[in-house]
C-alpha cells in the first residue's frame, strides 16, 4: 500500500468514480467526496474513504483534504449541451468549490493539486466552422469561452496559476475533451452526446419505433475521448513537471450524424433521423490539437470511437434493460 493521501472531489462523479477506481488500484489511499447521497454516486468503492460533504463551503473543503498530499478536483455541476446552456449561474457557482479547495490544499500544505478544466475554455471564434482547425492550448486567449459553464472552468485555471505563482502550489490542468464511457449519465437530463445517443438508439430498438430525434442538423463536430485515455492523461499529467494547461481529448474528429451512424452499427439497426435545430446544440466545430501532449509528455489518447461506443453502448443497454426491462420483442 502506498502511504500517499490522495483526495479525489467529485468521486462519486462519472470521472471521479473512475479514478478513484484506477488510483486504488495502483495502491494509493483515497478519500472520495462528493455532495449527492451515497445511493446517487455513480461508483462507491469500499476501499476508499467516502465522504458525502459540499464542497462550495470553505470548512468542508478544509476537511476533505485533511491529512492529503495530493488532490485532484473534478467536483462542478454540470452536465451534457442541454443542462450547461440552460444552468449558467449553476455552472458557475462552481468556482466556489475550485476557490475553496485551493485555499484550503495551500493551508494544510498539499504538495500537488490538479484541477480538471474543460474544451470549453475555447475562444467561440475559433468554432464556427464543422470543418474546425483543432484547437491549440494558446487558442483560450483572447478569451470568449462557453457562457457560464467555460468562463467558470477559464477563471478557475487562472487560479490554479496564481496559487502556483504567489503560494508555490504545484498545480497541473487538464482540458477535457468530451469524455464519454460506462458508469456515467445516460438519462435525466445532464447526460452528453455519445450516451444520449446510444439511450435513445436502444429506445427505438426496443420499442420498434425505427426513429431517433438528433439535437441540431447534425453536422456539427466534436471529438470524444473514452475515460480509460481521460484517466491515463490525467496521472500522466498530474504526475509530470507541466504546469501549463493540456488537452486531455481525442484528436477523431466526427459529425454527430456520424456517430448516431457508429451507434446504429453497434446496434445493428438504421433510423429515420429527425434534426430539431431549436434545441441546444454548442459550436459549430471543436477537435483537440495534441502537439502538446505528445511533445512534453510523449503521449495522447488513442482509443477509437468505435471501440468506446461499443462498450459504452452495452453498458448503457445493461442499465437501460435492468431500468425498464425489454419492453418488446423487437430486441433481436
Amino acid at each position: 500500500m502506498n502511504e500517499t493521501q490522495i483526495l479525489v472531489a467529485g468521486g462519486g462523479g462519472f470521472i471521479g468514480g473512475h479514478l478513484v477506481g484506477s488510483l486504488l488500484a495502483r495502491g494509493y489511499r483515497v478519500r472520495s467526496v462528493d455532495v449527492k447521497p451515497f445511493e446517487n454516486w455513480y461508483q462507491c468503492h469500499e476501499l476508499a474513504e467516502n465522504l458525502i460533504l459540499d464542497l462550495r463551503d470553505r470548512d468542508a473543503c478544509r476537511r476533505a483534504v485533511e491529512g492529503t498530499s495530493q488532490v485532484y478536483n473534478l467536483a462542478a455541476d454540470m452536465g451534457g449541451m442541454g443542462f450547461i446552456e440552460n444552468n449558467k449561474a449553476l455552472c458557475m457557482l462552481s468556482v466556489l468549490i475550485n476557490t475553496h479547495l485551493l485555499m484550503a490544499s495551500q493551508e494544510a500544505g498539499v504538495e500537488r493539486f490538479f484541477f480538471s478544466s474543460s474544451a470549453c475554455v475555447y475562444n467561440a471564434e475559433k468554432q464556427k466552422s464543422p470543418d474546425v482547425t483543432p484547437l491549440r492550448e494558446e487558442d483560450a486567449y483572447p478569451a470568449m469561452p462557453e457562457d457560464g459553464y467555460g468562463w467558470e472552468k477559464l477563471f478557475s485555471e487562472r487560479m490554479c496559476r496564481h496559487f502556483r505563482e504567489d503560494f508555490q502550489l504545484a498545480t497541473r490542468v487538464a482540458r477535457y475533451h468530451n469524455v464519454y464511457g460506462p458508469h456515467g449519465t445516460w438519462d435525466g437530463g445532464r447526460e452528453k452526446a455519445p450516451a444520449a445517443i446510444c439511450r435513445k438508439v436502444i429506445e427505438a430498438k426496443l420499442s420498434g419505433r425505427h426513429s431517433i430525434e438528433i439535437w441540431g442538423d447534425g453536422k456539427q463536430t466534436r471529438s470524444f475521448t473514452y475515460i480509460d485515455d481521460c484517466l491515463e492523461g490525467t496521472q500522466r499529467l498530474m504526475e509530470s513537471d507541466v504546469d501549463e494547461p493540456l488537452n486531455v481529448g481525442s484528436s477523431e474528429l466526427v459529425t454527430i450524424d456520424g456517430l448516431v451512424s457508429i451507434v446504429e452499427e453497434i446496434a445493428g439497426i438504421t433510423l429515420e433521423r429527425h434534426h430539431d435545430t431549436t434545441k441546444p446544440k454548442g459550436v459549430n466545430g471543436r477537435n483537440s490539437d495534441n502537439t502538446k501532449i505528445g511533445d512534453l509528455l510523449g503521449w495522447e489518447p488513442s482509443i477509437r470511437l468505435r471501440d468506446g461506443m461499443e462498450r459504452t453502448y452495452a453498458w448503457i443497454w445493461d442499465e437501460y434493460v435492468a431500468k425498464h426491462g425489454p419492453r418488446t420483442a423487437a430486441v433481436t
